[in-house]
């Protein structure tokens, strides 16, 4: 798939606009010329890129991906390094049984970021819809381009979703907050739930080399257990491969994640500055599928 951005929609697919509720009362909501308007009169306005915003609260600074970091990491996911990881959810997808392969679906992806994994997955879906929801309106401007049947909505994962229930055959998690009450609400009975996250040793090289923020060797097996109660897992595999980054490779991919807000931390900003050579590093992923139960 091309990282070549899209021209701006008009307005988000139809299939997503039936999707979408009022973030003030959960009432359904229409689209009026480029205004999502419920029928209390609640309204929200289409940016000129194509996203909405249906946040009415302030988002603590620190929890969004800045315009700074949206940037590094459309640079370095344009260079194709965590491309085995989106071919691999794009094949997951495909195999999930997930209506689209035949059928009109939804896929509903938490955290979607520049829409990135979304347009694989939508690619390998070709009558299927997909929703990007993030906290980070720079991300979404980037999202609503990233594919033609993609609506994007900036929300706060950890709130109740302005979805409604039911509607999602596919709900899609990578890198992103886990918020296993609304995958599971959301999910039609049968869905399917594909989670990715850093595996052990994921850029192990540059975390000693930089000393970068420490990847939670636990995460998996907490996954597991926060989702045992209305998941089932059906497949997991680890996706790796070693890399060659050059200086400019290597400040991107630190500058799109956590460390980015933690920069001054014992001189990681220093540090980054000072690298003039390619570095070699792992790339490790956990890529987890969970049936919704009942």
């Amino acid at each position: 798939m091309s990282m070549r951005p899209a021209p701006a929609p008009a307005a988000p697919p139809g299939t997503v606009v039936a999707a979408l509720r009022c973030s003030v009362c959960g009432d359904e909501m229409a689209l009026e010329a480029r205004t999502l308007r419920c029928p209390a009169g609640h309204s929200f306005d289409l940016a000129r890129q194509g996203y909405v915003n249906l946040l009415h609260a302030s988002v603590p600074k620190g929890t969004a991906d800045t315009a700074a970091m949206v940037s590094a990491r459309e640079a370095f996911l344009r260079a194709g390094f965590y491309a085995p990881l989106a071919h691999a959810l794009a094949s997951r997808a495909a195999a999930s049984g997930t209506p689209g392969t035949s059928g009109e679906g939804l896929v509903v992806d938490a955290g979607a970021g520049t829409g990135y994994y979304l347009a694989h997955v939508l690619d390998a879906l070709p009558e299927t819809t997909g929703l990007a929801l993030d906290v980070s309106a720079p991300a979404l401007k980037r999202a609503a381009r990233a594919h033609p049947r993609l609506g994007a909505a900036v929300w706060n994962l950890w709130k109740p979703w302005p979805v409604a229930s039911g509607v999602a055959d596919l709900v899609v998690n990578v890198f992103a907050p886990r918020n296993a009450g609304e995958f599971r609400r959301v999910l039609a009975p049968g869905g399917r739930l594909l989670v990715a996250g850093p595996g052990r040793g994921h850029l192990a090289e540059l975390a000693d080399e930089l000393a970068l923020l420490d990847v939670d060797a636990d995460k998996t097996e907490r996954l597991d257990a926060t989702l045992a109660q209305g998941f089932r897992l059906v497949a997991r595999e680890d996706v790796s491969d070693r890399v060659t980054l050059s200086p400019d490779d290597v400040r991107n991919v630190v500058l799109m994640g956590p460390n980015a807000h933690h920069l001054h931390r014992n001189g990681l900003a220093d540090r980054l500055a000072a690298v003039a050579e390619p570095m070699t590093t792992s790339t490790v992923f956990t890529v987890s599928v969970y049936e919704r139960l009942g």
